[in-house]
């Protein structure tokens, strides 16, 4: 066959050149690579190949990063590749889908990155880091379910953003940023409406970016789940707090059942899509156990999976509901055994700093990070840091643009400190990145200098309450003393050997 011929010439090139070469032509032959086996696993088997010279090369040239990260975000990536490999082998993505995830998630953002390149000149002369990478942006506060312990404490009432204003954010973070990445939560972004729009129309007007959006699920239906699949540049995460029982003692009767309907026409109608997994006390266990995890990626065919450890912020926030820093060091084990085994590409948000190069707030400090919108315009540093300094409506009302929040002094200092703590822990801060979960006492120095305004009365109680403050930095000190010992075992005295 010749198809196959030119793969196996562009597959003995990728070896020694650029993966883009592979990328380019997977992207003009279109969704008809999907459908033909032999050319899927040969073009994957040249990624592979390439991504593991790669990680072999920087463990050699890189002699100052220690060889424990670049095996994380080696692992990582082969991960990636393998819930590509995964979507393209044992389901049937739409041809919109596999054009999306090609031309942008593909060449875009993984691999020539040339927007975000271009913008990246004149935004380091002028601030001296890289831009931010993606926004984070609730449009709406409200929701159809009313679960304990909501981080954003939804409701049935509807608080939303005007259309224009997140129109523009998502404009402007693509012109002066290269962003080409949205990330919506909410409530229930499904329920967003504004003008007659909603997240599948912002998807349909920037078709050259991707979001993804943070779900219940149950709003699905098999038309919403079609017109995903068209447009192919949209990729629903669903909510779950492990099997049927605990997740619908968390989230209402009947939701389980409902999220597993939502997967099936996701997956008929050819979307990609993954699992939102909130780790909690009394869930961990069950949430990262391989039974678990083995179902949703081999029988429900998630392609990826958000492990969100529970915050003690919002609705009925609670100290005693975060895993404690013995089940932490389980689920930093668990995950990592999942990703370098069975290379399921499961993310932690605090547990894999290494891949990531730490905390990703603020805007982040040079390798990638976000802001976070509520559905009133307040900006904050991150979806579970609650405070906020300045709103985007009254920034775009005066005339400015996002490079304005970016620089607004809150930010600043927390990006100093992102830098600052690196420093002072040699980089073994990597293993607790978070400067509201692991740092809390520098946290609320940044937050008595510059006076940010708390989100919501939550937040307002929590920062004034001297038990919550004693009870974050006992756990901080508490897990402090697990990642020294991982630091030491992984990343400095396993520096030249495998990580156990």
């Amino acid at each position: 066959m010749e198809e196959i011929k030119e793969i196996k010439g562009l597959e003995e090139k990728t070896k020694n050149g650029d993966l883009n070469i592979l990328l380019k032509t997977l992207i003009q032959q279109g969704p008809k690579v999907a459908k033909n086996r032999p050319l899927v696993k040969i073009a994957l088997a040249a990624a592979e190949n390439k991504m593991v010279k790669d990680g072999k090369s920087r463990l050699k040239t890189e002699t100052a990063t220690p060889s424990g990260i670049i095996r994380d975000q080696t692992a990582m990536s082969l991960a990636m590749l393998n819930s590509v490999s995964r979507v393209l082998l044992e389901c049937k993505p739409s041809d919109a889908t596999y054009e999306k995830a090609a031309s942008i998630l593909g060449k875009d953002l993984l691999v020539e990155k040339n927007l975000r390149k271009e913008k990246s000149v004149d935004f380091k002369k002028k601030f001296g880091m890289h831009q931010p990478s993606f926004l984070l942006i609730s449009p709406t506060k409200g929701c159809n379910l009313h679960c304990i312990g909501c981080y954003a404490d939804s409701d049935y009432h509807v608080i939303s953003l005007e259309w224009d204003v997140v129109e523009k954010m998502v404009a402007q973070a693509e012109e002066l940023w290269g962003v080409q990445f949205i990330v919506i939560s909410g409530g229930e972004p499904l329920s967003y409406h504004s003008k007659g729009n909603g997240i599948l129309e912002l998807a349909e007007k920037h078709p050259d970016m991707y979001f993804m959006f943070y779900t219940n699920g149950t709003l699905i239906t098999d038309e919403v789940a079609k017109r995903m699949g068209e447009l192919g540049n949209i990729v629903p995460m669903i909510s779950l707090e492990g099997w049927k029982e605990k997740t619908d003692a968390r989230r209402g009767a009947g939701i389980f059942d409902k999220v597993m309907h939502a997967m099936d026409l996701l997956h008929d109608a050819g979307v990609l899509y993954g699992t939102s997994l909130t780790a909690t006390r009394d869930n961990a266990e069950e949430l990262l156990s391989d039974e678990f995890i083995d179902f949703l990626f081999l029988k429900k065919h998630v392609a990826l999976t958000w492990i969100f450890q529970y915050m003690p912020i919002g609705r009925s926030y609670t100290l005693n509901l975060m895993v404690s820093p013995e089940q932490r060091k389980w689920m930093w084990d668990q995950s990592w055994k999942f990703i370098r085994e069975k290379h399921y590409f499961v993310a932690d948000f605090w547990n894999h700093g290494t891949v990531v190069d730490g905390c990703l707030s603020a805007g982040g400090h040079g390798s990638g990070g976000y802001f976070y919108i509520d559905w009133d315009g307040h900006v904050s540093p991150c979806v579970f840091l609650p405070f906020t300094p300045v709103n985007v409506k009254d920034i775009f009302a005066k005339g400015g643009n996002l490079n304005d929040i970016y620089a607004t002094p809150f930010f600043s200092s927390i990006r100093k400190w992102q830098v600052g703590i690196k420093d002072r822990t040699k980089g073994k801060n990597l293993l607790n990145p978070c400067p509201m979960r692991d740092h809390n006492a520098d946290l609320r120095k940044m937050i008595s200098k510059h006076e940010p305004d708390p989100l919501d009365p939550n937040a307002a109680a929590a920062i004034q309450d001297a038990d919550y403050a004693k009870g974050m930095d006992a756990y901080d000190e508490a897990y402090e003393k697990i990642t020294d010992e991982l630091w030491e075992k992984n990343y400095v005295s396993q520096n030249n050997g495998e990580q156990k």
